[in-house]
């Protein structure tokens, strides 16, 4: 089933961006129809490659073409799980779908209930489909450009629709995994950033491998660089301030006290990616990253939160962008993905590679 069957599409943008998602949606030229759950909207497109390729793109957090609606009220309906299921089974069964993902149409709410519901309703979908569809036992483990069947259910009825994990821009229905940063040895919110950033990056390549060489830029308290340290990498960790306590003659680790704009690395010195979650001006932290991609290897990879503080309105952050990635080319660094994640504030994360 093809996205251009369609005009009508759900998108997620961030609560972040309510004050500009006016601006959001004229660069999408979309017709806002409902707005469903704390994040989605139903829009008409004429142009739905704007959801790509226009300057708005990097503010949709998700996209879905809308090839089934049932607008209901689930909590009400009698059978709801069995109508819904052979719904979605009379509707898809001819399309070559890899997988079928069911969620929550608000993943914020406290009750449990639109949860339960999404996982049994996935249940009994998988019941009517052909076998092959539901060996999937990790959702990562998906072919990132191959169709899916991705579905949201909550208070305003069950939506669905056909499209591949890139272009959705997430493998879960909704976009991104959740990452929890609440366990009580959390050292802060930026360890499940870059977590959700590494598994983001499974949608177009493979992260480095365990034992790879990690600069990582602005590193205190030390959140990503536990997360890091955790997946088995190597990390040589840079901040004017000091690391968490609990860091202290880690493994793996070599941490430098002092200016990123002072370090200069051995010259035998190389690295598979670099980090940079560096607080300032972005262009300032942009040039770090680009003169110290010098030792970066070919193919290697970074990470790179692009932060815009001064940078009010839609038009300043996509200029603001735009800089960024020009002056990253100037110096080797193509831009191959770009998301908001759930854990960015007004920022986001873009994905490099360093060319030949």
């Amino acid at each position: 089933m093809s996205p251009q069957t369609t005009s009508h599409w759900l998108i997620r943008i961030s609560k972040v961006f309510t004050n500009l998602s006016g601006e959001i949606l004229a660069a999408l030229e979309a017709k806002v129809l409902k707005k469903l759950g704390s994040e989605y909207l139903l829009v008409q497109l004429d142009d739905p490659a704007r959801l790509w390729h226009s300057p708005a793109a990097m503010f949709i957090h998700w996209k879905l073409p809308l090839h089934h609606a049932w607008p209901c009220q689930p909590e009400k309906m009698p059978s709801f799980v069995e109508k819904a299921a052979q719904a979605l089974f009379t509707k898809f069964q001819a399309e070559p779908v890899q997988a079928i993902f069911m969620g929550p149409l608000d993943g914020g709410l406290a009750n449990p209930y639109y949860r339960k519901l999404a996982s049994n309703l996935r249940g009994r979908t998988l019941q009517l489909f052909p076998s092959e569809i539901g060996e999937f036992r990790e959702i990562e483990a998906q072919d990132p450009v191959a169709p899916t069947l991705f579905c949201l259910v909550g208070e305003e009825g069950l939506y669905a629709g056909v499209l591949s994990p890139r272009a959705a821009n997430g493998f879960y229905p909704g976009g991104t995994k959740f990452m929890s940063q609440g366990a009580a040895d959390t050292i802060s919110r930026a360890g499940a950033k870059v977590a959700e950033a590494l598994h983001y990056l499974l949608l177009n390549c493979h992260p480095p491998p365990a034992g790879s060489h990690w600069l990582e830029l602005g590193a205190s308290p030390g959140g990503m660089t536990s997360e890091l340290l955790s997946r088995g990498y190597q990390v040589t960790a840079i901040d004017r301030a000091p690391l968490d306590a609990r860091l202290g003659r880690v493994k793996n680790l070599h941490f430098i006290l002092g200016s990123v704009g002072e370090y200069r690395p051995n010259p035998q010195t190389t690295f598979q990616a670099i980090l940079s979650d560096m607080n300032g001006g972005a262009l300032e932290a942009m040039a770090q990253v680009n003169r110290l991609s010098q030792r970066l290897m070919e193919g290697g990879l970074v990470i790179y939160t692009l932060k815009t503080p001064g940078a009010v309105s839609f038009s300043e952050i996509h200029a603001l962008h735009q800089q960024v990635t020009e002056s990253a080319a100037k110096s080797g660094l193509s831009l191959f993905a770009k998301t908001h994640l759930t854990y960015n504030r007004l920022e986001f994360t873009l994905f490099f590679e360093k060319q030949t």
